[in-house]
């Protein structure tokens, strides 16, 4: 049973909500994706909203662009905690999906991550999801110290080659 719902409106998305899947994956954490529009097919919106809980979701990565109802409407439904992601657009830069998620009314939150950030998302599901599992925040301390490792190595080159040669 996935612990992780990730949905978005438009198969357009599926650069940015593939590295959300990246990162669960990589940690081990099941999940499920899907397509789905909460305008264009609202019946199927609420039916997955409705149905989340009852499927094992503990969280729901939704990922939104321009209007950006998903993740606000996910959470008006779902009573676990969703994460949005603003997805970059081309009239407004992410700034009008941005705002769309992060202007929750009270009682209703989203936790919202960067324009574009689905690894932040995956990694933020998976900290939720560590408060309750030990193993898998051992996973997450482990991701990290390699992060640190890949960053130390790159400066290792940079001073090993110089800054021209980099």
């Amino acid at each position: 049973m996935a612990q992780v719902g990730i949905v978005m409106g438009s198969d357009s998305d599926m650069p940015i909500m593939k590295k959300a899947a990246d990162v669960l994956e990589e940690l081990g954490i099941s999940f499920d994706m899907r397509i789905i529009s909460a305008h264009r097919e609202p019946q199927e919106f609420f039916d997955y909203a409705n149905s989340a809980e009852a499927n094992g979701f503990k969280v729901i990565i939704a990922g939104a662009g321009m209007a950006a109802h998903l993740p606000g409407m996910c959470a008006a439904i779902f009573p676990m905690p969703v994460i949005g992601i603003p997805m970059h657009t081309t009239s407004l830069g992410g700034k009008d999906s941005l705002y769309s998620i992060v202007q929750m009314p009270s009682g209703i939150p989203v936790a919202t991550v960067a324009i574009n950030g689905g690894a932040n998302a995956g990694l933020l599901a998976a900290k939720i999801l560590a408060t309750s599992d030990s193993a898998l925040l051992d996973k997450l301390k482990a991701y990290s110290a390699k992060q640190k490792d890949a960053v130390v190595a790159k400066d290792q080159k940079l001073q090993e080659v110089g800054y021209k040669n980099y």
